[in-house]
């Protein structure tokens, strides 16, 4: 039904918006995934398990508003990255596990605000071989892969 401008109301505009979105329901579309299965309300997703309201992530399973990931799991609101496990609101970012919102970051365990760092666990530097030797043994004591 088309209303002219100056004859729909505040009450008119709710009732069809509110009558729109529950003839949608639950029923959001995925748009152009490939591969993927248990998705819902995402696109140009490929290879992909579990994500919801995402966008052109590839390999990557039980995320949610994320745009291209890759090969991540478990991310909330990631965006440009690779390799995350367990992040909220990283960028930009690869090889991150249990990370909060860093940005430009490689290689960092537990991390909470950085930017631009690499090899960090709970924010403080560590060699190169310092680092995987302790992630290793972390991994291991909390049961991750």
């Amino acid at each position: 039904m088309r209303y002219p401008i100056e004859t729909m109301d505040r009450n008119e505009f709710v009732s069809t918006f509110k009558h729109l979105t529950d003839e949608l329901g639950g029923d959001m579309r995925n748009v152009t995934c490939l591969n993927s299965s248990a998705m819902r309300a995402s696109t140009r997703c490929m290879f992909s398990k579990n994500l919801d309201s995402c966008y052109c992530c590839t390999h990557c399973e039980d995320c949610n508003n994320s745009a291209n990931l890759a090969q991540s799991s478990l991310c909330s609101w990631c965006n440009e990255s690779a390799y995350l496990v367990n992040c909220q609101y990283c960028s930009r970012s690869a090889y991150l596990i249990r990370c909060v919102s860093c940005n430009d970051c490689n290689y960092c365990f537990g991390c909470v605000g950085l930017d631009k760092r690499d090899f960090h666990i709970l924010n403080v530097p560590y060699s190169r071989k310092e680092y995987f030797e302790i992630v290793k043994s972390l991994k291991s004591q909390l049961g991750l892969h």
